[in-house]
């Protein structure tokens, strides 16, 4: 696995860090989040997609990434596509 740091909360102090990394290798974001509350787990597992099992997969789990991160998201989103491409 070849990780690229891409960027990490502009906001974050000692104690948070949600950061976001590409997988070059694999064209995937790797994203480091807060654990979401009861409440929200709860409500995005009974969220119905056509064609998928309701609930979240024992190997999957819901991470919260701040709004402010968006500018890092996207641009860890052109790596990871442009790993893909080649």
């Amino acid at each position: 696995m070849s990780l690229r740091f891409i960027g990490i909360d502009p906001t974050t102090g000692q104690g948070e860090s949600p950061t976001v990394w590409v997988d070059e290798s694999k064209g995937e974001l790797v994203i480091q989040g807060w654990k979401p509350d009861e409440a929200t787990e709860a409500e995005c597992a009974t969220f119905e997609v056509p064609g998928h099992a309701i609930g979240i997969p024992a190997h999957e789990q819901v991470v919260r990434v701040p709004a402010r991160m968006v500018k890092i998201l996207r641009e860890a989103c052109d790596v990871a596509e442009r790993a893909q491409l080649g």
